[in-house]
């Protein structure tokens, strides 16, 4: 019987893949041929030199390189001058492309065991606590590692505006009770932390795809772990702004809800900036004050709050404001109306949302909402309860996923 479509491509595949393998093999050998036998910080020879051999896992397969090893009387110690130039750490067994697709891998398949499923499937079979293991050390590793400074403008560059959103978004962390024992009450087993988060994007890199539905040609991501203080997320913030060209942009645009963190981080990093009221936050807020007014009848809540809701978005001298002003002074005693015309009075000057829809400006987060629902998507899944650690790891390898910077964590 012959072979089927399916057969024939696989063994090709697999004939190909083991000539690839070969002449990875060859390559890397003849180039750790012609690395001396000396020591990388002395530049000295090594002493009482040893033939040895060493295995890397690649995206080809299994390769084994022979090398040699000696002793540095200035460190004291045995190096592998070969493994120290190719920068492979003493124990390391995986090819730093392979790390990377692993990586990527860990990121973007939901969990460590879809990663591994996949990487098994293009034929690099490994275990998900390998790439568990991978995902902690690349980010513990790099921490803090500096990206390369954005490229320089071009001699013409067009006129540009900068976007800068901010809000956070919630994911489970293990409590300090994690792993009591069940039907024992009030214990903490899962903790809610606050992830903050940012997205950063050029506003004419906005575009709509072939449904229309709106889309961002290129985008930026901020995210830090739980607990981690609003000076250096503001930090963190106004360095990606700059890599994405804040010091030459005509205009900057900063659009978040009514958090108030949020707000003393805008004032301190983009206190210049455009601000401006989510839209669709400063809405929630009316609604809520319409059910608390009538809250026996939806329709005449909506009755009430829609004039309301044309008012702020269409017209520009706050007269939502004024009416809602005039509410509290007709009920002083109410803190419900209270609170709601004092949330809408510290906003007083984040609410031009005529003049920024006639400038084809955004006047809601969405894309910052999009950007919360990505991260979810692979740190908010069922099941999913998070170690510190853990969270903050896989975390630091999705930004960068996202970022397109993965690379750099193998400079």
């Amino acid at each position: 019987m012959s072979a089927t479509l399916l057969e024939m491509e696989k063994e090709v595949l697999e004939e190909g893949r083991e000539w690839t393998r070969r002449r990875l093999q060859e390559r890397l050998q003849e180039a750790a041929d012609r690395i001396p036998a000396v020591c990388g910080q002395s530049g000295l020879v090594l002493k009482r030199q040893q033939e040895t051999s060493f295995t890397l896992m690649t995206v080809s397969g299994t390769v084994t390189i022979a090398a040699i090893r000696g002793h540095s009387k200035a460190t004291g110690g045995w190096h592998c001058p070969v493994r120290e130039q190719w920068g492979l750490a003493k124990w390391a067994r995986l090819s730093p492309e392979f790390e990377q697709r692993l990586a990527y891998n860990g990121a973007v398949a939901g969990s460590f065991q879809k990663g591994a499923e996949l990487s098994r499937r293009w034929g690099s079979p490994i275990s998900d606590d390998a790439i568990h293991a991978l995902v902690q050390r690349l980010a513990e590793n790099n921490n803090g590692v500096d990206l390369p400074a954005s490229p320089p403008p071009k001699p013409r560059e067009p006129a540009f505006s900068l976007v800068i959103m901010i809000d956070g978004w919630m994911v489970r962390q293990r409590g300090v009770d994690w792993g009591a024992k069940p039907g024992v009450p009030a214990l903490e087993r899962v903790s809610w932390k606050e992830v903050k988060s940012a997205v950063v994007y050029r506003l004419e890199d906005r575009a709509a795809n072939a449904s229309g539905r709106g889309m961002l040609i290129e985008k930026k991501v901020v995210a830090v772990p739980p607990d981690t203080d609003v000076v250096t997320l503001g930090a963190m913030i106004h360095a990606q702004a700059m890599r994405c060209g804040l010091a030459r942009a005509k205009e900057v645009f900063v659009v978040a809800d009514g958090a108030v963190w949020i707000w003393i981080l805008i004032q301190d990093r983009f206190s210049q900036a455009t601000k401006t009221l989510d839209f669709y936050h400063g809405s929630e807020h009316l609604w809520s004050l319409a059910h608390h007014l009538h809250p026996n009848s939806k329709e005449e809540a909506a009755a009430w709050v829609i004039p309301l809701l044309h008012q702020l978005r269409h017209t520009p001298e706050h007269r939502v404001i004024h009416t809602l002003e005039e509410l509290l002074a007709g009920n002083p005693a109410d803190p419900i109306i209270r609170r709601e015309v004092s949330y809408f009075q510290n906003h007083r000057d984040h609410l031009n949302y005529a003049d920024l829809a006639a400038r084809d400006a955004p006047i809601g987060s969405g894309s910052m909402e999009s950007a919360c629902g990505q991260f979810q998507d692979r740190l908010k899944r069922r099941g999913q309860f998070w170690s510190p650690r853990g969270l903050a790891n896989m975390l630091a390898i999705d930004v960068a996923v996202k970022n397109d910077t993965l690379q750099f964590l193998w400079n």
